[in-house]
Parts: structure tokens; C-alpha cells; sequence
């Protein structure tokens, strides 16, 4: 919507309301008027005065009435601007529409087709100072073909906490605010989190690509998760002191994004509890967790989780949570993920179950749901073209020790019924 159709709305609305007010004020300062007239009348045994009364009655519902038909007409008239302008499917207070030529949707987050992007900034700044308060400038360009691109300037920051100081990549956050991409999704994000390889070369390139695949498991077992784009990088120095890096990365879709995808809205408190989450998400989430190896993840001060709760009233309130950041997990097995003392483990290798407790009945339930997606989560691991078959493999292997635990049953009740939080 343009800035001059926006402000025509805008003052419409005002004067139609404004209308509507004097409508409602004059209906019923004349009800008052002609109720009290009515009553004095009824005490007044003067012939001459009730005339002159009913005569002023007379005059006042004339003046009543052409003044009601002028303000419908000028409602009326009010109706044409306003219409015409809200009539293309804009919203008040959301999103601003992007410029006419702009095509209907990037689908950053609709495919699995590898991306190709090049990131402009000042790498030497990026490496040295690894700024987490204030922006640099960069531009980016997302490679469509060989042939065909789009770019805008952005600016982008670090993120994170234990990967912001250890890796030589931090984690990037990239501000897309009044950035112009030509697409409507994508004019629409503000900010994004993109995660890069940790560091060049060798085995942190398999990192990133063994977490990326963890949110497509997830996205697996729910539609209500983090959806994942992976991407290649080239990095380019606009200072020219270093030379071009190419790394794999991913992009992750951002909380806004997913909670109008799902019709959510986010819950930021951080004194939630695992009792506070449907009970269903909360026990495929910490189940989840345990078969990818994951202990590093909390309900309270939403540590490597996010909560959300519908939009449709709900007496009981419960939220929904969804997890991310799995780099600390045994399924990706990083070199410098080692396991914390109080988590009694010498290796995140080994699973650590988290979740809250529940009956044993409960508990067969939900590891159902994970019988039924075993091939449709080792499909998704197979056809993945950017590993290679030994890393598969050594995936492969590390969920079927998941999956052998679950033919008997008896091993993995055992291991959730004692290890479950009593909350």
C-alpha cells in the first residue's frame, strides 16, 4: 500500500468513526431530550404551552432526521475511498507491501535445493571483534541460476554464547529491515540466523551439515518445528585483506515466521516448567532429545527451546515447545562438545533422558510415534547428497542404537521411567 493511499485510509477510518460517535451521541441526547419533554408534558395542563411543545418536537425530529440522512451519506461516501483501499487483501498494522514488480514468494523455507549465497561485509572486523551489539554492513545476494541473482544491503552481527567464543565463525544474525528483495516473503523477515561452519575445513564442515539434518528429523516427526534452509556461503572481504571462503551454512526459520505459519503467538516467560507444555509436545520433545543425544536443553529460562502458544482460547493454556541448536548432541558428536561434570557422563555419546515423568502407558504411546517414522527418518539421512556414506553410516548406527532399545520396550521404559523428572 502506498504512504498516500495508507494516510487517506487511515484519516477515512478516523472521520467514519468520528461519524459514527456523533450518530450515536445525537440518538441519544434526543431520546433524553424527547423522554424528558415527554414527561414534563405530562404535568403541564396549559393547552397553549403542550402546543408549543408538540410544535418543537415536530421541528426537532425534521432536523433529526435530515441530520441522520446527511451523515449516512457521507458514511456512504467514505465507504467507496476506504474500500477500494483495503480491498487487495492488506492488513492494518502488519507487514508493508512490497514494490509493484515484486514476484509473490521467494519459498526460502518451501524446498531443499541447496542455496547459493555471497555474503559482502568486513571479514576482518567479523574475525577480530566478533560484534554482538552493533551491526556492520554487508550486502547479500541470493544466486537463483548461473545467470540470475537478487541482492540488498543488510547488516548482520554475531550471536550466541559457547560457538561465538570458540569458533573462529560465530554464529551470524542478518538484519533484513528495509531490505528490498523483490519477494514478499522474504521483504517480510526482519531478522534471520544463519549458522556457519565453526570453523574451515575438516571435520566442521560435516558438523554443520549432521545439525542440519537433526531439524529435518524433527521436521519429520512435527510440522510444528523449525523448518531449515541449507546454503552454500562465500564470504567476500570488502577490505580486500582476505580471500574469498566458501563454507556450508543453513538458515533458520525465523520465531515470527513460524508462529504465523502455525498460528501462534510466542511466550517469552522464562519461569515455565515442563508441566506448563502439552503434554503430547512435551514428551516427543524430550524423547526427541534422547535419541539424538541431546541433554543441552531446558523448560525453565527456555534454554535451546522456544514456547509458543495457540492463538485460539484455550481454558487450559498450555504451550507448545520447540526445540533448536543441536550442535551439542551425540548425534552430531563435535570435538569440543564435552559433556558438563553434573551431567554424569563422559561423553555426549551417551544419552541422558530429561524428560518429566509419566506413567508407563503414556510412555508406550509416545515411543509409537517413533516406530512409525524410523523409515521415513533413515530416507531422509540416505538421499542427503552432501554427506558422505561413511558419516551416514555412523548416523545410521547411532540411531539404531536408539531403535534396538525400543523392540523389547522393556530396555528404553526402564531407562525413561528412572531417569524422568519428578516435577
Amino acid at each position: 500500500m502506498s504512504l498516500i493511499a495508507l494516510t487517506i485510509s487511515r484519516f477515512n477510518l478516523t472521520v467514519y468513526e468520528n461519524y459514527y460517535k456523533q450518530i450515536v451521541r445525537f440518538s441519544y441526547s434526543t431520546s433524553y431530550f424527547i423522554n424528558m419533554n415527554g414527561a414534563c408534558l405530562a404535568k403541564n395542563t396549559n393547552l397553549h404551552e403542550q402546543n408549543q411543545h408538540a410544535s418543537f418536537i415536530r421541528h426537532f425530529n425534521n432536523n433529526f432526521v435530515r441530520m441522520k440522512r446527511k451523515l449516512f451519506l457521507n458514511l456512504c461516501l467514505l465507504t467507496l475511498f476506504v474500500f477500494p483501499v483495503f480491498g487487495h487483501g492488506d492488513k492494518i498494522g502488519g507487514h508493508s507491501k512490497i514494490s509493484d514488480g515484486s514476484k509473490e514468494n521467494f519459498g526460502l523455507f518451501e524446498d531443499d535445493k541447496l542455496i547459493d549465497i555471497t555474503l559482502r561485509f568486513d571479514l576482518t572486523s567479523y574475525f577480530r571483534t566478533k560484534p554482538k551489539e552493533e551491526y556492520l554492513k554487508a550486502n547479500i545476494t541470493f544466486h537463483l541460476s548461473e545467470t540470475d541473482s537478487i541482492n540488498s544491503d543488510i547488516r548482520l552481527k554475531t550471536r550466541g554464547v559457547f560457538r561465538n567464543r570458540y569458533c573462529h565463525f560465530a554464529p551470524i544474525e542478518l538484519n533484513f529491515k528495509k531490505a528490498d528483495f523483490g519477494y514478499t516473503d522474504l521483504n517480510k523477515i526482519s531478522k534471520i540466523k544463519l549458522v556457519p561452519e565453526c570453523n574451515s575445513g575438516g571435520l566442521n564442515e560435516t558438523y554443520v551439515l549432521r545439525e542440519y539434518l537433526i531439524y529435518k528429523l524433527f521436521n519429520v516427526l512435527t510440522d510444528t518445528s523449525f523448518r531449515v534452509r541449507l546454503v552454500r556461503i562465500n564470504y567476500l572481504d570488502t577490505q580486500n585483506k582476505k580471500k574469498p571462503i566458501t563454507q556450508f551454512g543453513f538458515f533458520i526459520e525465523p520465531v515470527e515466521m513460524l508462529a504465523a505459519r502455525a498460528n501462534y503467538i510466542q511466550i517469552k516467560s522464562r519461569n515455565l516448567t515442563q508441566k506448563n507444555i502439552t503434554p503430547k509436545v512435551m514428551d516427543r520433545l524430550a524423547i526427541f532429545n534422547y535419541m539424538v543425544g541431546n541433554y543441552d536443553w531446558s523448560i525453565p529460562g527456555q534454554h535451546n527451546v522456544k514456547v509458543f502458544r495457540p492463538l485460539i482460547f484455550d481454558t487450559l493454556m498450555y504451550g507448545i515447545a520447540i526445540p533448536y541448536d543441536f550442535d551439542w548432541t551425540g548425534l552430531v558428536n563435535a570435538s569440543y562438545a564435552v559433556p558438563a561434570e553434573n551431567v554424569g557422563t563422559e561423553s555426549v555419546r551417551e544419552r541422558v533422558f530429561t524428560g518429566i515423568c509419566r506413567s508407563k502407558e503414556v510412555f508406550l504411546k509416545d515411543l509409537d510415534g517413533f516406530l512409525v517414522k524410523k523409515e521415513e527418518f533413515y530416507r531422509v539421512i540416505n538421499e542427503f547428497p552432501y554427506l558422505n556414506q561413511r558419516e551416514k553410516r555412523d548416523i545410521i548406527m547411532y540411531l539404531d542404537d536408539f531403535y534396538r532399545m525400543l523392540v523389547g520396550r522393556m530396555d528404553i521404559m526402564n531407562i525413561l521411567l528412572y531417569n524422568c523428572k519428578k516435577i
